[in-house]
C-alpha cells in the first residue's frame, strides 16, 4: 500500500494533487485543516502504473458559449480540444443515482442547497413506481426543518422519521422492510466545519449510507470545486446539481464533478414529479453550447 501525505492551500488543489500522484483509485483516509490550507492523507492499494510523461501542447481557446460558464481553466482546455460530449465524457464521471434499495441515500449539502425538495422528487419518483421509500430527517435544528418535507410525505401517504443522532437513526432504519428504498434528508453541513463533518460522517457509517452531494448551480467554480472536495474527502460520490432551470452558468456545476463525484441526475425545475432530469454527457453538452438569452434558463 502506498501512503502519502499531502498539504494544500485548498481542498481541490489537495484532491488534484492526490490524483495526479495516486490516481482515481486513491482511498481517502483522513483530512484536516492545518496552518496555511489543508492536509489529507491517501493511500493506493497497489502497483503505481508507469508513468508516461508527454510534451505539453497549447490548447485551443475555448468557444464563445462554452467560455461564458466560467469553467476551471484545466477543464475549459480539455474541453476546448475536441467534440464537447467526448470531452466530457473523458473529464468527467457519470453514472446513474443509486435508488436507495442496496444502501440508503443519504442527502448531504450546504445549507439552502435543495436537499429537502430532492427528497421529495426522489421519494415521489418511487411512489409511482410502486415502491414505498422510508423517509427520515436527520435536521432537528432548523426552524421549520422537517415541516416541508413532513407536508410531501403526508400527500405521498408516506410516515416521515427524525433521527438526529446516528444511534437513533441506526434504529429507525432497522424497521425498515426487506428491500425497502430508504431516503434520508441530512441537516446542512460545512464540511470545512470539522465538528459538523464529523457529525455527517458518523450518521452517514451508522446506517452505512450512499452519500450524494446536493449543490446549487451558479456557485462560484472555485468554491463548487472546495466543497465537493471535502465533501469527497467525507466519503460522497455522488453529486445532484439543483437549479439548473434557472442556471445560465454551469461552471460551478462542472468545477464540482472535476473534483471526483460522478454525475446522473440534475434539478431542473420545482416539480416533484416531473423536476428531476438524466445528466449524461451529450445532454449536457447541448446545455452548455446552448444559446445564451436573458429570458431563459440556458
Amino acid at each position: 500500500m502506498r501512503l502519502r501525505l499531502f498539504q494544500a492551500a485548498g481542498m481541490a488543489e489537495a484532491m488534484a494533487a492526490v490524483r495526479a500522484e495516486l490516481g482515481p483509485d486513491a482511498v481517502i483516509l483522513d483530512s484536516r485543516r492545518v496552518k496555511g490550507g489543508v492536509e489529507v492523507t491517501a493511500a493506493l492499494d497497489r502497483a503505481a502504473e508507469p508513468v508516461v510523461v508527454v510534451a505539453p501542447v497549447a490548447p485551443p481557446p475555448p468557444s464563445p458559449s462554452l467560455a461564458r460558464h466560467n469553467l476551471p481553466a484545466a477543464l475549459a482546455a480539455r474541453l476546448a480540444a475536441g467534440p464537447l460530449a467526448e470531452g466530457l465524457a473523458a473529464a468527467l464521471r457519470f453514472a446513474p443515482l443509486p435508488d436507495g434499495r442496496a444502501r440508503p441515500l443519504m442527502l448531504v449539502g450546504p445549507p439552502g442547497a435543495g436537499k429537502t425538495l430532492s427528497c421529495a422528487k426522489l421519494a415521489t419518483r418511487l411512489v409511482l413506481g410502486g415502491a414505498a421509500p422510508l423517509v427520515a430527517s436527520t435536521d432537528g435544528l432548523r426552524a421549520g426543518a422537517t415541516e416541508q418535507l413532513a407536508a410531501f410525505t403526508r400527500l405521498l401517504g408516506l410516515p416521515l422519521a427524525v433521527a438526529t443522532e446516528p444511534e437513533m437513526l441506526a434504529r429507525t432504519l432497522a424497521r425498515r422492510a426487506a428491500g425497502q428504498p430508504v431516503l434520508v434528508d441530512s441537516a446542512g453541513c460545512d464540511p470545512f466545519d470539522a465538528v459538523q463533518a464529523a457529525w455527517l460522517r458518523a450518521m452517514a457509517l451508522a446506517i452505512g449510507a450512499e452519500m450524494v452531494v446536493v449543490m446549487p448551480a451558479g456557485l462560484d467554480p472555485a468554491e463548487a470545486a472546495e466543497t465537493a472536495a471535502a465533501f469527497l474527502a467525507l466519503g460522497a460520490r455522488h453529486l445532484l446539481p439543483t437549479r439548473l432551470d434557472g442556471a445560465r452558468r454551469l461552471g460551478g456545476v462542472l468545477a464540482a464533478a472535476a473534483a471526483g463525484l460522478a454525475l446522473g441526475e440534475a434539478g431542473t425545475g420545482p416539480g416533484v414529479a416531473d423536476g428531476l432530469s438524466s445528466v449524461d454527457p451529450a445532454w449536457l453538452a447541448q446545455r452548455l453550447a446552448g444559446p445564451f438569452r436573458m429570458d431563459s434558463a440556458a
